[in-house]
């Protein structure tokens, strides 16, 4: 379940309404966390804490956000970014992956080696690997998506080597 706000800003709103409703502080948190879906704030707080830095990441997006995940090789860019995707794809929603770089098998190898059945998301991944990826390529490929759909470009520096293909800015 994904939180309205970050649990500062929760336990903000617990203590105005603690104020202005005249309640012990522990009785607005609780009212709050019943807002939130949980059964009281302790439960709301361990689900937060317990959450993976990808999972906290993917509660900060709204529809239309673009976050450039940037990091010399080998320092767990796509990693981080499939794990995006899981988040994404447990939360019902859509994710692409676009790559120059990977094969399909690399991807799902590296989703068993996170933990992840690829199985479990079949109907809500797509690969694309395609020699003909550019930003013109993927806005084509995206036309349909539903709203909310996390999209993962893999290696930025691949997409316009060729010059003859849109800017990445378009």
């Amino acid at each position: 379940m994904r939180l309205s706000a970050p649990v500062h800003r929760l336990k903000r709103k617990a203590r105005l309404l603690a104020r202005a409703d005249n309640i012990p502080l522990h009785a607005a948190l609780d009212r709050i966390a019943a807002q939130e879906g949980f059964t009281a704030w302790s439960l709301l707080v361990a689900r937060a804490s317990a959450a993976t830095p990808a999972a906290k990441l993917f509660a900060q997006l709204s529809a239309g956000d673009l976050v450039l995940v940037g990091a010399r090789p080998g320092h767990g860019k796509t990693l981080m970014s499939l794990k995006l995707a899981v988040e994404a794809m447990k939360a019902g929603q859509r994710s692409a992956f676009f790559s120059l770089e990977y094969a399909e098998r690399d991807v799902l190898d590296r989703f068993r080696a996170i933990g992840v059945a690829p199985a479990d998301f079949d109907d809500r991944f797509a690969f694309d690997n395609s020699d003909d990826i550019s930003a013109d390529y993927i806005i084509r490929a995206l036309a349909n998506a539903p709203r909310g759909t996390l999209v993962v470009v893999d290696y930025l520096q691949l997409l316009d080597q060729k010059r003859g293909n849109p800017e990445l800015m378009v």
